[in-house]
C-alpha cells in the first residue's frame, strides 16, 4: 500500500508504483492490470484517478487496453527496459536537489555518500 504524499498528485503516486512494480519484476510484460475500479479499490483512490493512472500509462506507451479484455502491460521490452533508469535518476536529481537545498556543494555530497558511517549494508 502507498502511503501517499500530499507534495505530488495522487495519480502520479500512483503511476509511479506501477512502474516501480514493472522496473522489480513483479508486473511483467503482457501481464493483465487489475480494472480501474479494482486499482481504485486497492489503492482507496477516487474511480476517475485510477481511470487517468491507465490513461497516462497508456499516452507513455506502458500499457494498452484491449475492448471488453481490460488494460495489459506492453510487451514491448524497450518500453519497459527505460523504467528503472528513469526512476533511479529521479531519485538521485530529488536527492541533490535536497542536499543542495541544505547548502551542500557538489564534493561534499559525494564525500557524504562516501562515509561508510551511512552504509546500511550497501556495498
Amino acid at each position: 500500500m502507498i502511503k501517499f504524499d500530499s507534495k505530488s498528485p495522487i495519480y502520479l503516486q500512483v503511476m509511479n508504483e506501477i512502474k516501480k512494480q514493472l522496473a522489480l519484476g513483479e508486473i511483467k510484460p503482457g501481464d493483465k492490470l487489475p480494472s480501474s475500479r479494482e486499482l481504485a479499490v486497492l489503492y482507496s483512490i477516487n474511480p476517475n484517478t485510477a481511470s487517468r493512472v491507465y490513461k497516462e500509462l497508456e499516452a507513455m506507451g506502458i500499457c494498452f487496453k484491449k475492448r471488453g479484455l481490460g488494460t495489459f502491460v506492453t510487451k514491448e521490452i524497450n518500453m519497459i527496459k527505460p523504467i528503472k533508469q528513469d526512476m533511479a535518476r529521479d531519485y538521485v536529481i530529488a536527492f541533490i536537489t535536497s542536499m543542495r537545498d541544505l547548502g551542500y556543494k557538489k564534493e561534499e555530497i559525494i564525500d557524504i555518500l562516501k562515509n561508510k558511517e551511512w552504509d546500511n549494508g550497501i556495498d
